[in-house]
């Protein structure tokens, strides 16, 4: 193994549409079989779960037991996101690992890629259900935030509280010219 010169950072793949699923698992077979789980941490394709809709109807389809069906969407096409610490070695198994086209950041001629920044990780991973006590570092209550997930989405509030134990944050909105107090998941909002 190389020298490793960094930490580990937040790098985005760029891939065929349609082929993030198959491309990451080629990669974490590729990091498990030459075992490079030091330098190559967490590969994701970031997908959430959609209500399946009936075309005709345009209500939501049930299984046979009633319950609601749902599909993955994904948020980013043509991305994954890869977590590593940037070296020689990872970068040439990123970079060689089948239906990858680039890696964004990378200007070309042997030139290693910029990292994404936490800040701009934090919505991905967030939309994801992935978040960790560093994220709470950067809300504070007054803060102004966007709910970008559930039946709120697109609303914005200030923040009231956050109660890290529970990742539930309550936030002060406005409906119908009301100020009114409403609990979301730490998950489902974003700083505006």
């Amino acid at each position: 193994m190389d020298n490793i010169n960094e930490t580990r950072q937040w790098y985005i793949v760029n891939t065929y549409s349609g082929h993030e699923n198959k491309v990451a698992e080629n990669l974490r077979r590729t990091v498990e079989s030459l075992n490079l789980g030091s330098v190559i941490f967490d590969i994701i394709v970031a997908e959430q779960d959609e209500p399946e809709k009936d075309k005709k109807t345009g209500l939501q389809k049930v299984d046979k037991e009633g319950k609601p069906k749902f599909k993955k969407k994904n948020l980013y096409p043509g991305y994954i996101f890869v977590e590593m610490i940037m070296t020689e070695d990872s970068w040439y198994i990123v970079r060689n690992t089948p239906g990858v086209t680039g890696i964004a950041g990378s200007s070309g001629g042997g030139q290693k890629p910029n990292p994404v920044s936490r800040e701009e990780m934090e919505p991905v991973l967030k939309r994801m259900g992935r978040v960790d006590n560093s994220m709470y570092s950067r809300y504070n209550v007054g803060d102004l935030v966007r709910v970008i997930n559930g039946p709120l989405a697109g609303s914005e509030g200030k923040i009231i509280s956050i109660d890290k134990v529970t990742g539930v944050c309550r936030i002060e909105t406005t409906f119908f010219g009301r100020s009114t107090p409403t609990d979301v998941d730490f998950a489902d909002i974003e700083r505006v």
